[in-house]
């Protein structure tokens, strides 16, 4: 998935803006967005360990976010910070039945140059509580992070529809044993509604 949308971007590249609007009212200094998303993963540990627990997982958030400063920068590194904050949850469905569920703090950057199609880089960390009890992780505490790319499509000057591919990592952060902690990948879609 990351490979197809880095593919689309770099043929993109060459393209100038599309379908004109104006990025800098929708991203104005001051504006905030509501998006709603959803998604879906499986572990896959970067270290290549042999045992992993194998899960499989599905999660939802719904985000509020301020633009704080407007539009910076120039050419493709044009674009608008994102700070938001998400209750997120994420069910393991395989081969346990365990949740997660946390306040998220996000950032995202969106990179305003293509006309209606916006690339978006984002980081994201949260804390909460969870029941999952595997190998890598057994306590009722864990941070989530992520890290993630992605692309909006603006559907009106105000709302988009976006997917993405997240990078996740769960640890308890050593307040409990054990603490292997696992990686995942996952895929996002949702849609952002932006208000000025």
């Amino acid at each position: 998935m990351a490979i197809l949308l880095a593919s689309l971007l770099a043929g993109l590249g060459g393209v100038g803006p599309a379908w004109a609007y104006d990025p800098a009212e929708t991203f104005r200094k001051g504006a905030w967005a509501l998006s709603v998303e959803g998604g879906f993963g499986e572990q896959d540990n970067l270290e290549g360990q042999s045992v992993q627990t194998g899960l499989e997982m599905w999660n939802g958030g719904v985000r509020v976010s301020l633009l704080p400063w407007g539009p910076v920068g120039s050419g493709f590194f044009h674009g608008a910070l994102e700070v938001g904050l998400e209750p997120f949850y994420q069910r393991y469905t395989e081969p346990v039945h365990a949740f997660y569920a946390g306040l998220a703090a996000v950032f995202r950057y969106h990179f305003l140059s293509l006309g209606r199609l916006v690339p978006w880089v984002e980081v994201s960390g949260a804390a909460g509580g969870t029941d999952l009890d595997v190998l890598e992780i057994r306590s009722d505490f864990a941070f989530l992070v992520h890290g993630g790319v992605g692309a909006s499509v603006f559907l009106t000057d105000a709302t988009a529809l976006y997917a993405g591919y997240r990078l996740q990592h769960v640890s308890n952060g050593n307040v409990d044993s054990p603490n292997r902690g696992f990686e995942s990948h996952t895929g996002v879609v949702g849609v952002s509604v932006f208000f000025r």
